[in-house]
């Protein structure tokens, strides 16, 4: 999980993709709506599709309850 961290400083320590505030949980919201892949990375150009893979194995992994995230601290 190199792209995925939690701060507890940064959306309340949800699950986000590294040097952005944006949380795994909106990635996932996207795509569930129907949003592709281009489309995210159009709208946030900051992003790369690696991001987007990451955020898709995270949540994965998460429901075998495989994932154990060290929240950073300042």
């Amino acid at each position: 999980m190199k792209r995925i961290t939690a701060n507890k400083e940064i959306l309340g320590g949800k699950p986000i993709i590294k040097g952005t505030r944006i949380s795994v949980e909106f990635i996932l919201e996207l795509l569930a709506s129907g949003i592709t892949e281009d489309e995210v990375l159009r709208d946030y150009p900051h992003l790369t599709k690696d991001d987007i893979h990451a955020c898709l194995e995270y949540a994965a992994h998460a429901l075998k309850n495989e994932i154990f995230l060290e929240l950073e601290t300042k």
